[in-house]
């Protein structure tokens, strides 16, 4: 896949992932984008570990995979952060 279409990948798994965990706004697009990505290789490496293909191209399986892990990187990403003081 290319680095264009991982962006893309990214970018919706990152704001799908960002609405499923009710943090959407709070990061801003761009690292939307980046835990996206980021999700998405993380969400390909734990599906590995299963026996099961991780992102596998453009498609909707590679979406579901890159928005699992994106989830889970949004959520190490909160832990790890801290509270958020206005």
């Amino acid at each position: 896949m290319s680095v264009i279409g991982w962006i893309i990948l990214g970018l919706i798994a990152g704001w799908l992932a960002s609405k499923i965990m009710g943090t959407s706004g709070t990061q801003g697009v761009l690292m939307d984008i980046v835990l996206g990505i980021v999700g998405a290789l993380v969400g390909g490496f734990v599906f590995s570990l299963f026996g099961t293909a991780g992102v596998t191209g453009f498609n909707i399986w590679s979406l579901i995979v890159a928005t699992i892990g994106a989830v889970i990187v949004i959520w190490l990403y909160h832990k790890l952060s801290g509270p958020r003081t206005a």
